[in-house]
């Protein structure tokens, strides 16, 4: 794997950033993930190390599973604590987005950290990057923001004064974001940059236990019930489909981060080439489509063309400004629509 990931200008462009910046906001995506998560931490770690001013401030709240991370408790919320944080971003001058393309991702974060006359740099490996920011890679062929985060802070410093911290923020990134290295993760220098992060001390098998090995007996039973009793099968279209209301939310006392990975499960049918997961947002009026496929099978453009949204090829979302018997109709066009490529023809 080549050290040199940036050109000498972009690697001395974002140097330059940062060295000439004090209080920097370190920010991603809304509902973060392992990935986006991972990228914030594993970031404001080395700009600490490196004696900065950064304050991780995330859109809305992350997952229970992702708090045991090391400087989650660093990390302010901005929805529903707009007053407070909105001072901290304001002071700002860098402002580094990790994990997302476009400032619409950063929802009510987005008119702050627009409002900012200050610099701004974007990492990021999702499809269709929009404009907005002073310094920006986007590398789609990338498994996750964490593998290309690894990349560009080796290149800047070394892999000698990374520490502990950065390379497990780094590791579950990556291990969250390839679906513990089962999808988009054959190449070789994944597993070449897992072997480094080895190097720092870290337990993955650890990380590994500390993510999906931290659900509520409440998770349990809320999958249960969803495998049971809302797992809707097309052998058709070699595709099935959950849906979960607010109603259904609420009897299992449902918590942020507790149906993480329902929409994988539903691929282990045999045949199976889609599984798409339909959730009512508990705090906005809409439904969350969550994509997951195997194979060539593009979640990514079902997403873009029939949910609003986008992602990866075999892992995609969207969501709809709809009810839940609506959003089921889409979804059954949707799988008319890409009946041949379900079929595997």
């Amino acid at each position: 794997m080549s050290d040199q990931f940036l050109s000498a200008d972009e690697a001395n462009r974002l140097g330059a950033l940062l060295d000439e910046s004090k209080h920097i906001i370190v920010t991603c995506h809304v509902s973060p993930d392992g990935d986006a998560m991972g990228a914030v931490l594993a970031f404001s770690h080395y700009l600490w190390r490196k004696g900065k001013d950064a304050v991780p401030v995330v859109p809305n709240i992350f997952p229970d599973f992702l708090k045991w991370m090391p400087g989650a408790d660093q990390v302010r919320v901005y929805e529903k604590h707009e007053a407070e944080v909105e001072p901290v971003v304001a002071a700002a001058d860098l402002v580094v987005c990790l994990d997302f393309n476009s400032p619409d991702r950063l929802l009510g974060l987005k008119k702050p950290v627009l409002a900012l006359d200050v610099p701004k740099v974007m990492i990021d490996h999702h499809l269709d990057p929009v404009d907005f920011c002073e310094w920006s890679v986007s590398r789609q062929d990338m498994s996750s923001t964490c593998e290309l985060l690894f990349r560009i802070l080796v290149q800047l410093d070394g892999l000698e004064p990374m520490s502990y911290e950065e390379a497990v923020c780094l590791y579950t990134g990556m291990m969250t974001d390839t679906g513990c290295f089962s999808y988009n993760s054959n190449r070789s220098d994944i597993y070449y940059i897992v072997g480094q992060l080895l190097t720092k001390g870290i337990d993955k098998d650890k990380i590994y236990r500390n993510v999906f090995y931290s659900y509520s007996a409440e998770r349990f039973r809320l999958l249960g019930y969803m495998l049971y009793v809302k797992l809707e099968n097309f052998p058709e279209y070699n595709a099935s489909l959950m849906t979960m209301t607010r109603k259904e939310q609420k009897m299992f006392s449902h918590k942020k981060g507790d149906t993480e990975g329902f929409v994988n499960i539903p691929l282990q049918i045999q045949g199976a080439r889609l599984s798409v997961f339909l959730r009512e947002d508990t705090e906005r009026p809409v439904i969350r489509v969550s994509l997951r496929s195997v194979d060539d099978f593009p979640c990514n453009a079902m997403a873009a063309e029939f949910f609003n949204g986008g992602g990866h090829l075999n892992a995609a979302g969207g969501e709809l400004s709809c009810g839940m018997e609506n959003a089921v109709e889409l979804v059954c066009k949707a799988l008319k629509k890409y009946a041949p490529l379900l079929k595997g023809k």
